[in-house]
């Protein structure tokens, strides 16, 4: 049975309180939308201007049926049991955001649950457009989003930058067991300034772009890689051998020399020289084992660079 809309009694001292007219133009007046629905049947029992020009005449349906799109039955996101206390009484109203399903606008809702003139527990919900403020939300996200991965990233390469690598590698120190392995190297591409100063440094933007991507290519998700500086890059193994870390670096150094690197009809060359240290995590510091790896990297300079030296002492 369809039930009809509860009619208001008009006093009749209209100046002492407003009547059922009045109190119908103050809610059609609103720039929100107020509705009332049966919380059992969900009939729809009132609707005020807004909502009608938003959703149309309620005719009888359901809220469902009049307020959402490609419903068959009540909405899974209902919350009409927590507008009830633990005795199914009418508790406090909630507050709520939601993206309407018809309209794909925000709304601001708040819900309560009250007893209607007849007896039955019915659902008052307000709800306030705030698609614009979303959008605002939206786009302050977006940008701090930016900001932070300007704090956290390389532009160029987009790698962490050196003061994201320290934090995730002081994390993985206190994460790990003292016992573990810990291993870092330190890379340096082999005369990179020849490339800036004969092509131009878009040039060896490009070689550095593909360096960190044929890098990544070979690494774990655990692998902290960074770009350290310039045409400097450094990779934190947490929980991996001397000898692992090793044939990890002979991997990267073959993934560099083995194929050119190709930009605007030119074929670059690039090699690079490793250093590579590794000590249980509860033995030496991070700078320890940096300054290490700096050295060893060095001494592959000397040697005649594209190759991959460890740290004298290291484990």
């Amino acid at each position: 049975m369809t039930r009809k809309f509860t009619t208001l009694q008009v006093p009749e001292d209209t100046t002492a309180s407003p009547g059922a007219e009045d109190l119908l133009r103050i809610l059609d007046s609103l720039d929100a939308a107020v509705y009332v629905s049966d919380m059992h049947s969900h009939d729809l029992l009132f609707l005020n201007a807004y909502g009608r020009q938003q959703w149309g005449e309620p005719d009888g349906r359901k809220c469902w049926q009049v307020l959402q799109e490609g419903q068959s039955g009540p909405c899974e996101f209902c919350n009409n049991p927590r507008l009830l206390d633990a005795q199914g009484r009418p508790g406090p109203a909630v507050m709520w955001e939601f993206q309407n399903t018809q309209d794909g606008r925000w709304y601001q809702c708040r819900d309560q649950a009250i007893v209607w003139s007849d007896g039955r527990l019915v659902r008052v919900e307000i709800a306030t457009d705030i698609t614009e403020r979303k959008a605002l939300e939206d786009a302050l996200k977006a940008s701090h989003h930016r900001v932070e991965r300007l704090a956290y990233r390389d532009e160029l390469t987009q790698l962490l930058n050196r003061r994201a690598f320290f934090a995730a590698c002081h994390e993985q120190l206190v994460r790990l067991p003292a016992e573990r392995p810990f291993a870092v190297l330190l890379i340096d591409l082999d005369h990179f300034k020849a490339i800036n100063d004969a092509h131009g440094h878009a040039a060896g933007d490009h070689v550095l772009r593909e360096v960190a991507s044929r890098f990544r290519a070979e690494l774990r998700g655990s692998d902290i890689l960074c770009r350290f500086g310039g045409e400097e890059f450094a990779l934190a193994l947490p929980d991996t051998s001397l000898e692992d870390a090793a044939d990890l670096a002979e991997r990267l150094r073959l993934a560099l020399c083995s194929k050119p690197f190709s930009y605007a009809g030119l074929r670059l060359g690039g090699t690079a020289s490793f250093g590579l240290a590794a000590a249980p995590c509860g033995e030496v510091g991070l700078d320890e084992l940096l300054k290490a790896a700096d050295d060893a990297m060095y001494r592959a300079k000397r040697q005649g660079r594209d190759r991959v030296c460890m740290a004298s002492g290291t484990a």
